[in-house]
């Protein structure tokens, strides 16, 4: 079967390097590839990061997984990086809404190797929800560069004490892969219990508000 992925322009794009690691690829995910993935994406319908064992999709998607997961990849982000990812674990996250307390200023945790992000919107609008790599952690006008959440790119950086990123407010449909190696499948356990716990609060959050509206 043919790839989903388009590791060759992946290979072919050069490492940003200053301030932090980083490297951005538009049309990652083939074109011919995204209306069958866009078909299958999890039915993500509350804002959150919520992990793959706790959503449900289509086989499309599940190549899409499978090719994030192969050997081939990891080799690639290896070489890009220059970085050992040998039997380092993997943890993927799923997004399918955005809300407005989202996006604010942080670098990721220490146990994160490498951040990837691939995003799966057909089109984007808004000036709001673009993440924005920064120059530091407390502006989020200081801005190196500014991603649209378009479809098929990949944002790609080395987690760092300065990989500084947010993104201006934003509600609504925003879908997002996350893809991270981590230092330790304790991580990978501990992160998908956090992740786990935050979307059954905002759940409650969102049921009881829902509640408070109709009285």
């Amino acid at each position: 079967m043919l790839s989903m992925l388009d590791l060759e322009r992946f290979r072919n794009t050069p490492l940003t390097r200053q301030p932090f690691d980083f490297l951005i690829v538009p049309e990652f995910v083939k074109a011919e590839a995204r209306s069958a993935i866009e078909k299958d994406y999890p039915g993500v319908s509350r804002p959150g990061s919520f992990p793959l064992r706790e959503v449900t999709y289509g086989p499309a998607f599940a190549k899409l997984i499978e090719e994030m997961r192969s050997d081939e990849f990891r080799q690639a982000f290896e070489e890009k990086f220059n970085v050992d990812l040998t039997n380092r674990p993997d943890m993927i996250t799923v997004r399918g809404r955005c809300s407005e307390k989202d996006g604010k200023i942080h670098t990721d945790s220490e146990t994160k190797i490498i951040t990837i992000l691939i995003y799966m919107n057909p089109a984007w609008e808004s000036s709001g929800g673009r993440l924005r790599l920064l120059r530091s952690g407390t502006n989020l006008d200081d801005v190196i560069q500014e991603v649209p959440p378009t479809e098929g790119t990949l944002l790609a950086f080395r987690r760092s004490s300065n990989s500084w990123h947010g993104h201006k407010p934003f509600s609504g449909p925003r879908r997002a892969i996350q893809f991270n190696w981590v230092t330790s499948a304790a991580v990978v356990r501990r992160e998908q219990n956090r992740h786990r716990l935050s979307a059954w609060m905002k759940k409650i959050r969102g049921a009881f508000s829902g509640e408070r509206q109709a009285a």
